[in-house]
C-alpha cells in the first residue's frame, strides 16, 4: 500500500539561537482536531530546556489552521527562527 505524503504541514518545530544574545528560543505549532468538528492550533512557545507559554486557537476547520500556522511560521522565519532539525 502507497503512503500519501503530506502536502500541509499539522506540525511546526522552530528555534533561535544566539549564543552572543544569550537566546535560545524554541516555538512549536500542531493543528488538533477539536471535539465540535473544528480545529485547534496549539503554539507553544519559550527558553529552551524551560516549559513556556501555550495559546490555543480554535479555528473552523483544519483548512482555516493550516493557513494559521504557515502564516505564522512565515513570520518566524523572517525573525530568524529555523526548523529543529537542521
Amino acid at each position: 500500500m502507497m503512503q500519501q505524503m503530506e502536502v500541509f504541514p499539522t506540525a511546526v518545530d522552530l528555534k533561535r539561537v544566539d549564543p552572543s544574545l544569550n537566546m535560545r528560543r524554541f516555538y512549536r505549532m500542531t493543528i488538533q482536531p477539536d471535539l465540535f468538528g473544528g480545529a485547534c492550533l496549539v503554539r507553544e512557545w519559550g527558553r529552551i530546556g524551560f516549559r513556556g507559554q501555550m495559546l490555543i486557537e480554535q479555528h473552523p476547520d483544519e483548512g482555516h489552521a493550516v493557513t494559521a500556522l504557515l502564516k505564522l511560521a512565515s513570520v518566524k522565519r523572517r525573525r530568524g527562527y529555523l526548523n529543529s532539525r537542521q
